[in-house]
C-alpha cells in the first residue's frame, strides 16, 4: 500500500480539470485516427454502422428498441478497438509466435464476432418480434 507522500508523488505531473479533460479528448481522437487508418476491419464495420444507426432510429418503436439496436451496433464499434489495442500489445511485445499472443488475438476476435452475433439477434427480436 502506497503512503499519501508517495501517492501524490505518482500524481503530481498528471494534469486535472479540464486540462485532463481536453487531453484525455486528444488521446480519444488519436485513438480513432489510428484505429481508422490502421484496421480494416473497423473501416469495414464502421460503414455497417452509418447504415444500421440511422435505420435503428428509423425502425424502433421506442426509446428501447432504438437503444437496443443503435446500442448493439456501436457496441460492435467498442469491441472492435479494444480487440484492436491487443492486437497492438501483443505485436509491440514481439513478433515471434508464441500460443499466448495467438490466444490472446484469438479472444479479441472472438469477443467481435460474439458483439456481431448480438447485433444480429437483437434485430432480429426486435424487428420480428
Amino acid at each position: 500500500m502506497q503512503s499519501r507522500d508517495e501517492s501524490q508523488m505518482n500524481n503530481r505531473n498528471k494534469p486535472s480539470g479540464m486540462t485532463r479533460l481536453f487531453k484525455a479528448f486528444g488521446n480519444s481522437m488519436k485513438g480513432f485516427v489510428g484505429v481508422y487508418r490502421h484496421e480494416a476491419a473497423f473501416r469495414q464495420e464502421l460503414l455497417l454502422a452509418v447504415i444500421l444507426v440511422p435505420a435503428g432510429f428509423y425502425l424502433g418503436h421506442n426509446g428501447i428498441e432504438r437503444a437496443l439496436l443503435v446500442g448493439s451496433v456501436l457496441l460492435v464499434l467498442v469491441v472492435e478497438i479494444l480487440n484492436s489495442a491487443i492486437e497492438a500489445v501483443v505485436d509491440r511485445v514481439g513478433l515471434e509466435r508464441h500460443e499466448l499472443s495467438g490466444l490472446a488475438k484469438d479472444l479479441g476476435s472472438a469477443a467481435v464476432f460474439l458483439s456481431l452475433a448480438m447485433v444480429a439477434v437483437i434485430w432480429a427480436l426486435v424487428l420480428l418480434g
